[in-house]
């Protein structure tokens, strides 16, 4: 237990920001993907949102369950960790932007 622990806390350490999330909050169904590349995310309402937009709007407590973190200058999306993988980003599906209507 003291193992799950660290490593759910090492985890969140990874994250620049945890915004708290509203009651109203969406959630991440989908990771929008270019040549292999996370480009945006689909929301529980069908709304797609460019990575940038997703990140203000995650900050502004408008995305449940993820935090804030960033590769170089680049700010993304990321699970916040729980102990469970099957609600992980990564284990979502990947659409095209060609798939979005």
């Amino acid at each position: 237990m003291e193992h799950d622990s660290l490593q759910s806390a090492l985890a969140q350490n990874t994250l620049d920001q945890i915004p708290d999330a509203a009651p109203s909050a969406r959630s991440i169904t989908a990771l929008v993907k270019t040549s292999g590349k996370v480009t945006g995310y689909q929301l529980s309402d069908n709304t797609v949102l460019e990575k940038a937009q997703a990140v203000e709007l995650a900050r502004q407590g408008g995305i449940a369950g993820v935090g804030i973190a960033h590769r170089g200058d680049t700010e993304y999306l990321k699970s916040i960790p729980d102990g469970t993988e099957n609600n992980n980003l990564s284990n979502l599906p990947s659409i095209s932007p060609a798939d979005i209507s």
